[in-house]
C-alpha cells in the first residue's frame, strides 16, 4: 500500500479512505483499489470528491457493501459504472466507489493501445485514467502492471485513428456537427442546438488532445490543458451568441485545419475531399 499522505486532501479524509482500502483488502477477489480522478491527479479543489476503483474479479456482494459505507449510501447505482456513492456523515467527504472487471480494463487499454480503435470524443480516457490514478491496495502487482502497459508514447496509429473519427465531423463531412448546429439555430431549436454543440467540442478536444500526442484527461477543467490561441476560441466559442456562434466555430476549425496542413496530416485546404492520413 502506498502512502496515502501524498494525495489524500484534508487529512480527516484520508482515515475513511484508509478504512474502505483495508475492508476490501480482506476480501480475497479484490485485485486491487485505486484512488483516480482529480485527487489522484492534483487537480481537486474544494468541491472534488473521491475516487475510488475496486478491481475485482468478481462482484462484490450487496450485503458487504451496504454495511461497509451504511444506509445512508445509494448502494449499486448502474447509471454508469457499477458503484456506490454518498457523503460521509463524519467528515462530509463524498466518496464515489466504482467496481471495475481487471478483463475489462485490461480490454480498453488493448482497444486503445494495440487496436487503435477511436470514438467520436473521449477515446483516450481511460488511459489517462490509468496512468494517473494512485494504488492504494495492489498486492499481486497487477496494476502496477497495467499502468507500465499504459505508460508509453501516444501510439502514431492512434493519433491518426482519432484524427480520422473525429476531425470530418468537426465541419467537413455533410452530416457534421457545424452543419447541425446551423440547421438547429435556423429552425429556432434549442435542445438540438446544445446538444450538437456539446458534442462538435467532445470531437474538437479529442483532436486536439491527438494532435498533443496527449491522452485525454475526461470531461472536466479541459480549458486548463489548452494553450493558446486554443484556449480564446473555445472560451469565445462557448461563450458566442447564436448569431455568431458558426462564426466562432468557423475560427476554431481553420485553427485545426491549419495544424493539420502544418504537420502534412491534412494537404487540402478549407474543406477539400481529403482526409487526415
Amino acid at each position: 500500500m502506498t502512502d496515502m499522505n501524498q494525495n489524500i486532501q484534508p487529512t480527516d479524509a484520508r482515515d475513511v479512505i484508509q478504512r474502505l482500502t483495508q475492508a476490501f483488502g480482506k476480501l480475497p477477489q479484490v485485485l486491487a483499489v485505486v484512488l483516480g480522478g482529480s485527487r489522484a491527479a492534483a487537480t481537486s479543489d474544494v468541491a472534488s470528491d473521491y475516487d475510488l476503483y475496486v478491481y475485482t474479479v468478481r462482484e462484490v456482494p450487496v450485503d458487504f457493501r451496504r454495511t461497509l459505507v451504511g444506509e445512508s449510501a445509494e448502494i449499486d447505482n448502474r447509471f454508469w459504472e457499477p458503484g456506490d456513492e454518498w457523503s460521509d456523515p463524519s467528515t462530509g467527504t463524498h466518496i464515489d466507489i466504482m467496481y471495475r472487471s481487471p478483463e475489462w480494463i485490461e480490454g480498453q487499454i488493448e482497444r486503445i493501445l494495440s487496436r487503435h480503435e477511436a470514438s467520436l470524443g473521449y477515446t483516450t480516457c481511460f488511459w489517462y485514467n490509468v496512468v494517473h490514478s494512485e494504488a492504494l491496495l495492489d498486492p499481486r502487482g497487477w496494476y502496477q502492471g497495467l499502468q507500465n502497459r499504459a505508460r508509453v508514447a501516444y501510439p502514431e496509429g492512434l493519433r491518426s485513428a482519432v484524427l480520422r473519427k473525429n476531425w470530418p465531423v468537426l465541419r467537413r463531412n455533410h452530416s457534421s456537427y457545424r452543419h447541425q448546429i446551423e440547421v438547429a439555430l435556423n429552425r429556432g431549436d434549442i435542445v438540438s442546438f446544445q446538444h450538437r454543440v456539446t458534442a462538435f467540442l467532445a470531437s474538437f478536444f479529442d483532436v486536439w488532445f491527438a494532435l498533443e500526442r496527449k491522452p485525454h484527461p475526461g470531461e472536466k477543467r479541459l480549458l486548463s490543458h489548452l494553450s493558446e490561441p486554443w484556449g480564446s476560441l473555445v472560451r469565445a466559442l462557448t461563450e458566442a451568441s447564436p448569431a455568431t456562434l458558426l462564426k466562432h466555430i468557423d475560427a476554431l476549425v481553420d485553427l485545426v485545419d491549419a495544424k493539420l496542413i502544418e504537420e502534412g496530416i491534412f494537404v487540402a485546404k478549407g474543406r477539400g475531399n481529403d482526409s487526415p492520413k
